[in-house]
């Protein structure tokens, strides 16, 4: 698999300077105006353009997998249940999207997957644990790698079921490890998941829709290194009905603005020298908090003193506040 990089307008982000002399920290972080442009690390082939096997029932969309590339016992018994197709909307970025079903033997209903890392099919049953989706670490066939830190997922769906049914989409960002998703996330895989996402959706009653769903940043690790995504035709394992469908298109990590201001915002920044952090600007004195990615106030304080952040590593947002004026920004320490 791989990774491709976009260009992005962006008008207001921060800039960082580190030192090798200084335990890794930021030396300072200054914030300005400007109409540059800078990559972000995305998803290969989001724009489901590209297809291997195209034509055979092994097809599936370069640098994504499904049942046809599974691992586990019950491999063996893998139905084809994905495939191009040119249903896209109006707009699309491409002529192809990718198609997933779901199927029925004997009454058992296969919900249809797509994954960026790859299936292992363990049992029969649905439910049962063995059934799961994970990141081969060590097959970039079937492992994505991303270090970036997206703020949310846009899809392009189009879902077709029963009113009462709901398709997923499910994935985590992780660091160096076989990470398990989809249904079932194991004990051991916990300690390594740095975000998530969990999203279910009704049908779309025949129209194509924009989904965009915020990545939660709920630790304990730290540091992704790679990201797990799946869509399944249905929530439930073994849920739904034959040939339930979910097109899929364009889908894209978004990185929104490292930092965020209001129109009467401060003219305050903060500077980061080693391990403390203090401020500059107009408003010399103002209160601040420093959240972490999960949402938690690390501490709080007043921007006219200096503290000490030796013990903070990995993403944090300093919000500023007085009288009623407000700043945001996002730092990576």
């Amino acid at each position: 698999m791989y990774c491709s990089s976009f260009e992005t307008d962006t008008f207001l982000y921060l800039f960082y300077s580190k030192s090798e002399t200084m335990n890794g920290k930021l030396l300072f972080v200054t914030l300005f105006i400007s109409g540059a442009t800078f990559g972000q690390q995305q998803i290969g082939n989001g724009d489901m353009e590209g297809w291997d096997n195209l034509g055979s029932s092994t097809e599936e969309p370069t640098n994504w997998s499904s049942f046809k590339t599974a691992s586990g016992g019950m491999a063996w018994a893998a139905s084809q249940q994905i495939s191009r197709s040119t249903s896209v909307r109006a707009g699309a970025t491409g002529a192809y999207c990718a198609r997933i079903w779901s199927n029925s033997v004997l009454g058992i209903v296969a919900n249809g997957n797509l994954t960026l890392g790859r299936v292992n099919m363990g049992s029969s049953t649905a439910s049962d644990p063995a059934n799961y989706n994970y990141s081969q670490t060590s097959d970039a066939n079937f492992s994505e790698a991303l270090t970036d830190a997206p703020d949310s997922l846009v899809f392009w769906v189009k879902y077709t079921a029963s009113a009462s049914q709901e398709a997923r989409v499910s994935g985590a960002l992780h660091d160096d490890f076989d990470y398990k998703d989809g249904f079932n996330v194991d004990a051991a895989s916990e300690s390594h998941k740095v975000a998530e996402i969990s999203y279910n959706f009704a049908p779309t009653n025949g129209q194509w829709v924009r989904k965009s769903v915020p990545w939660a940043y709920v630790g304990p690790a730290v540091n992704n290194t790679y990201i797990l995504l799946t869509f399944s035709t249905n929530k439930t394992p073994g849920g739904g009905a034959a040939n339930d469908e979910v097109l899929i298109d364009d889908v894209e990590l978004i990185y929104n603005s490292s930092a965020s201001v209001n129109e009467n915002s401060l003219a305050i920044i903060p500077l980061i020298n080693k391990n403390s952090l203090s401020f500059k600007g107009g408003e010399v004195s103002a209160e601040f908090s420093i959240i972490n990615a999960a949402g938690q106030t690390i501490f709080s304080g007043n921007t006219s003193e200096t503290y000490d952040i030796s013990d903070l590593n990995g993403i944090y947002f300093i919000t500023m506040k007085k009288e009623g004026l407000v700043k945001t920004i996002k730092v990576i320490l």
